[in-house]
């Protein structure tokens, strides 16, 4: 039987992509966020996908209200954040993220800090989360685009063999149980996995 052109299995995904920064969404400095993430994105993802992007300050509630945005009006099935997840007193990006959650995917966490402590032991302060919202997922993501492509894509020895998994590679089979679409991956970057049927 084949799929419809509207349904979970063969429509392009909708993707959030959010840089959260004080001063990048004043002007002050280039944002590094978007267009990395981006960057990895489109290296990574082989089947058809649209990203949203937004630049906004380390505010909770214009996060929250962003988050909201992108997933229930913009139909987003997969929100990245970068940003404002370190213990300052304007990192409320984590905050933010919860205040918004049906339910936590707390592996994520847990992931993107062992992968994090490959290279930083400041990794430990990282406060990054993972949460479902409706049938979206939300991801918050470090703010350097060498960090990005090393939470998503995991960690790899000197001749390509993967040593910690990146968090994508479990993001395509999540979104697929969650009634999102299929997204294929360029297994050179991130291999997704699916269990063998």
């Amino acid at each position: 039987m084949t799929a419809s052109p509207t349904s979970p299995a063969t429509r392009a995904a909708k993707i959030g992509l959010v840089s959260i920064s004080d001063r990048a969404s004043q002007g002050i400095y280039e944002d590094k966020g978007l267009p990395g993430l981006r960057a990895w994105l489109d290296s990574a993802i082989t089947s058809p996908w649209a990203g949203v992007e937004r630049l906004i300050p380390d505010e909770q509630d214009r996060i929250a209200q962003t988050l909201i945005n992108l997933v229930d009006h913009e139909g987003c099935d997969l929100v990245f954040t970068t940003g404002g997840t370190g213990p300052a007193a304007r990192d409320v990006t984590p905050e933010a993220t919860r205040a918004v959650a049906d339910r936590e995917l707390p592996g994520f966490g847990e992931q993107m800090r062992q992968i994090s402590l490959h290279y930083v032991p400041t990794a430990i302060l990282s406060r990054q989360v993972g949460v479902t919202r409706g049938k979206a997922m939300i991801i918050n993501l470090p703010g350097q685009p060498k960090s990005i492509a090393e939470t998503l894509g995991g960690v790899r020895s000197a001749d390509g063999k993967i040593l910690v998994h990146g968090i994508f590679a479990a993001i395509p089979y999540g979104l697929e149980l969650m009634g999102g679409p299929s997204i294929l991956t360029n297994d050179a970057v991130c291999a997704a996995f699916r269990p063998k049927k």
